[in-house]
Formats: C-alpha cells, structure tokens, sequence
C-alpha cells in the first residue's frame, strides 16, 4: 500500500467509533492542508504576517467598493 494510503488509513482509525463521514473527510482534508503548507514552507512559498494583513485588507476594501 502506498504511504499516502497508509496516512489516510491511519487518519480514518483514529477517528471514534462514531465519527460521521463528515467528520472523516474534515479530518483527512485537514491533514492534506497541514502537508500543503509544511510542504510550501520547505520550499520557501511563505509571505509575511503584515504582507498577509496587507492582502485581506485589499480584500476587504475592493470587496466593499463593488457592493459586497
């Protein structure tokens, strides 16, 4: 078995009992963004906390010039 099966297999037995299907799918799509950033960070694809600040703060204000 791959080892991406094997993570997914190991998520999946983590989880309780009576997990739902949800549940399971927000977890597994959780470990997926976790290895996309660690995975961006390795390879120096990181901005700023202030450049970040900087973008939502774009966001918001054009957002709220056209209506939003």
């Amino acid at each position: 078995m791959s080892s991406l099966k094997v993570r997914m297999a190991e998520i999946i037995q983590e989880q309780p009992e009576d997990a739902t299907y949800e549940e399971i799918m927000r977890e597994l799509a959780f470990e997926r963004m976790v290895e996309r950033g660690l995975a961006d960070s390795r390879t120096g694809r990181v901005i700023s906390n202030e450049e970040m600040a900087r973008r939502i703060q774009t966001k918001i204000v054009v957002g709220d010039s056209n209506g939003s």
